[in-house]
């Protein structure tokens, strides 16, 4: 199952439904400020539009191309496209340099990523890009919402339906609380803290490199 194709396929759709950002990933930025930030897996921009907004510049980094028209869009309707830059690119090969990222957001993505090596791949580039005092906030879909009643992450795929009927399934790697954590050791990134919320897990991380 392709990602890319996948929200190709369902983009503005998907986009008329997300308009407003999380309210985790609003506390998160509320008291935070950054030279460059990144919203990895930007979707339609709605949380690069709150990181413009603590930031000099910031980078959308997202596989759909599509997505990336409605952020484009998005940042020109809402006026912070002087700001904001918008990139077509996989978060487990990020197109930023090293230590160039002072702020950042990965959030609702890494659980779309199909494989575990290329999910922990994808925390170590944000841990690569992430400057010695960058700080990022990490969230995937958790077994701890309400529609699971399993304790073990799984993978699965949830459909999306369009307007006209047809259903295009998404991939998911819904993540155990415990097996996240797992994960997040098993990378670069250092945890400052972790939750889960609205069932999602969260982590607000750093580079741990010495």
């Amino acid at each position: 199952m392709d990602p890319q194709a996948t929200y190709d396929r369902i983009a503005a759709h998907f986009s008329k439904t997300r308009e407003h950002a999380w309210p985790e990933v609003e506390s998160f930025l509320a008291d935070r400020s950054a030279a460059v930030a990144l919203d990895v897996g930007c979707g339609n921009g709605r949380h690069t539009e709150v990181l413009a907004g603590c930031s000099r510049s910031v980078l959308g980094v997202d596989i759909s191309r599509g997505l990336l028209r409605e952020a484009v869009e998005r940042a020109r309707d809402r006026e912070f496209d002087d700001i904001a830059s918008f990139v077509h690119g996989d978060a487990a090969a990020l197109p930023v340099a090293d230590d160039a990222i002072g702020l950042a957001v990965y959030v609702a993505t890494l659980h779309h990523l199909p494989t575990r090596d290329a999910r922990i791949r994808s925390l170590d580039e944000l841990a690569r890009v992430l400057d010695a005092d960058g700080t990022a906030l990490v969230s995937a879909w958790s077994t701890a919402h309400d529609r699971f009643e399993r304790e073990s992450g799984f993978d699965t795929t949830v459909d999306w339906t369009l307007p006209g009927g047809e259903t295009v399934p998404r991939y998911y790697h819904v993540y155990a609380p415990d097996e996240f954590e797992v994960d997040l050791a098993e990378s670069r990134l250092s945890v400052v803290e972790s939750t889960v919320s609205s069932g999602n897990c969260y982590a607000v991380v750093t580079d741990g490199a010495p």
